[in-house]
Parts: C-alpha cells; structure tokens; sequence
C-alpha cells in the first residue's frame, strides 16, 4: 500500500481518483484550497488537508504541499490542475527527494503547455493543425490583416501563467474575433502576459484521446466526444460519451506523444469536421471528463499509479484499449451553467453556432435519466455528491448571472 496525495479534491477528476485509488488498497490523501470540498466528504479518502490558494499565493502553495509530502511520507504526489502544477514544477527537484511527482519529465511537459510549440511540432510530424500564427501585441495582430480568414480563434500561449510581481496565478480563456478591430482587442487582453496563438476557427466535433504511456509507448487508450461544452462556444465538456477508437487518431495521439518520449497520462484534443480532424492542444495532466474514463472500464488512477510506484509492462506488451462504449457522464455544475447559458439566449459570439432552449429544457429532463452518469454523485459514496449540490447551490446565483 502507497501513501497518495491527490490535490483540487473539489473537482470530479480528483474524486475519480480518490475512490479508484483507495479501492486499489492505497493510502489516499485528499488535499485541497477550497472549502467543503466534495473529495474531503468521500469515505474512500483517509485523510483531509488543506493548502494556500494558488491563485493568490502560488510559492505558499507549493510550500504547503512540500510540507504535507514530508510530514506525511508521501509515495507519490498526483497534482491534478495547472494553478497547482506550477508551483510543483518551480520546486520539482526539492518534490523528487521526497515522492515521484505524476507529471511527465521536462522538457516534454513545458513544449505540452506551450500552444505554439505543440502546434508545431505536429505540423513536422505531419499531423494535421489549424493554421496557425504567434503575436506577441496587437500591433503585431494588424500585420496578419490579408491572411486571416474569419472568425478566427484567439488562444493564450498557456492558459495558466505567473502574474509578474504578486507571485498569484491568473487563468486566461480562449476568445474568438469576427474582424481585425476585433482581434486587436483580444490580443491587446493578453500581451502583458503572454504571446497570442491566432488560430482559423474549426468546425466539427471535439474528440479527445487518452492515453497512459511510458517513454513513448502506449500503456492504455480511451476516447471520447463531448456532448455539452462550457462556455457554449467551446470549453471543458459538462457532458460527454465514450466511443470506439478511431485508428487514425489514435496513430496521430501515439505520433505526438512519442516524439516526446512522453511518461504519464496525456489528452490529445482534436476537432472533426468536414475536412478530417485538426489537432488542437495536448492536455498534459488530469483531464476534467476522467470519471467518465473510470465509469466506462478504464481505470486511468490505478494503472497510472501502477506505473510510478511499480514500473511499467514489459515491452511488447499490448496497449489496453478494453472500455464500454456509448457510456455517459456529466459534470452536474457545469450542465446547469450550460443550461442556463442556453436559456439566457446570452450569446457573447453571435457569429458561432449555439444550441437551442428546446436543447436546454432537454438537457434539464436529462439529469433524472438514469442512463447517464455523474462525475461525482454515486451512491455508494453518496456524502461528495451532497456536497457538490450544496457547493452548486451556493455559487449558482452568481455563476448563472456570468454564464456565456
């Protein structure tokens, strides 16, 4: 049995991972900034703890979390958002003496973060992207004019990033521009802290590949599509289904994540449209729709545990592609804000498609459907569910209020 800290226990990821852990016999400690989180109520977690925000104070996060690690005799830490990431990377070497850290080694990690560079290496792998350029101000902007072809979309180099000065991180969100005054504005948001990645806007279905691997050999593979995204123009996904593997995309995943020499678990993000998939981004951490992995039969924490604690397969050794198809799970938070967004008929980019309110009354009725599972209700842990409605409740007039 391994000591485990698993962070953001708030979120449906960690609970994923703290019931899959705890059942493999592990030690499970459930750590997070936020009070009542739903993951400090499950029964499958030994322990509670809590750490600095880091968006307000990313060095005492990291700090925090080094402690914990040496008091407790961690074996292995699993950071699961990038605000926490950050400032486990920045102290990473001083982790390493304590516990394995999950993450995959730099520099394999950074080039993941890094929009650009992930776009580029994919395009000399022959991988099929968006077109694609990299401005550091809205005067650089100005000099794609000619070359774009509306809308386009407007990407920060990384979505997390250190805000110089305050030692606090700040979360920047994808925006869309309909014309040149348009883009200006949207890059002009983000110069003071990153370069922009202009992207041409693609249609189509969002498709995610998982995979586990070690040193660039695929362990495991899942994929899914997401059937509800928050904000409705494109986002993490409030409800989504696996489906079979695509062969295809899952050669490209393997593709990408090889020349990386990747070691750990990995989403590699396409859109699928008319003209064939265009790769879009490697989530390089816990993604968000893990629990839907886990409910459809591919237990992502145990075999990822597995693999720092004990080592890998031997080689030759087939990836696992086992799971259920057609399965569902929703993140029952971000559906309400996707119906509510729905309903407001707030529409913040006119010009991109957006579902009806017959859709969201829809989606409404859905929630009794027992056909459909939930990230983190279930009833053989019931009290993370009771506090995830109560956590709804609470932030669901404001939430709703700014729901795009």
């Amino acid at each position: 049995m391994a000591r485990i800290l698993v962070t953001d226990s708030h979120l449906g990821s960690a609970v994923a991972l703290i019931r899959s852990l705890e059942q493999r016999g592990h030690h499970v400690i459930a750590a997070v900034s936020e009070p009542d989180s739903p993951g400090a109520y499950s029964r499958h977690a030994a322990e509670t703890l809590r750490y600095p925000s880091p968006f307000e104070e990313a060095a005492a996060t990291g700090a925090a979390l080094l402690e914990i690690v040496r008091e407790r005799g961690v074996d292995l830490l699993i950071p699961v958002t990038d605000e926490v990431i950050l400032p486990i990377r920045e102290a990473r070497a001083r982790f390493a003496q304590h516990c394995i850290v999950a993450l995959a080694p730099d520099p394999a990690f950074t080039l993941a973060r890094d929009k650009p560079g992930t776009i580029e290496l994919a395009a000399s792998l022959g991988i099929p992207t968006p077109r694609t350029a990299v401005v550091a101000d809205a005067a650089a902007a100005r000099d794609l004019d000619g070359t774009l072809r509306w809308p386009v979309v407007v990407k920060p180099q990384a979505s997390r990033v250190a805000a110089a000065g305050n030692g606090s991180i700040v979360t920047l969100r994808v925006a869309y521009a309909q014309d040149m005054d348009d883009l200006e504005r949207r890059v002009a948001a983000f110069e003071a802290l990153c370069p922009s990645v202009v992207q041409e806007y693609c249609s189509g279905a969002a498709v995610g590949v998982e995979l586990l691997m070690h040193e660039g050999r695929p362990l495991a593979a899942f994929q899914h599509r997401r059937l509800r995204e928050v904000p409705i123009t494109g986002g993490a996904s409030s409800l989504r289904e696996s489906m079979p593997l695509d062969a295809d995309l899952l050669q490209l995943s393997v593709r990408l994540l090889e020349a990386l020499d990747w070691t750990g678990v990995a989403m590699v993000e396409f859109k699928v449209g008319r003209d064939g998939p265009k790769l879009m981004e490697i989530n390089g951490r816990i993604w968000g729709s893990l629990p839907l992995a886990v409910r459809a039969g591919m237990d992502f924490p145990a075999r990822m545990a597995d693999l720092y604690l004990w080592g890998p397969p031997p080689v030759g050794t087939a990836p696992d592609t086992r799971y259920e198809i057609g399965v569902r799970s929703r993140n029952l938070e971000l559906d309400v804000l996707w119906v509510a967004s729905v309903l407001r008929r707030k529409r913040r980019y006119p010009f991109l498609p957006a579902p009806r309110r017959r859709d969201a009354l829809l989606a409404g009725l859905g929630w009794l459907s027992p056909a459909d599972g939930y990230d983190i209700l279930a009833l053989r842990d019931p009290l993370p569910g009771v506090a995830e409605l109560a956590r709804i409740a609470k932030k669901l007039p404001r939430k709703v209020t700014h729901a795009e």
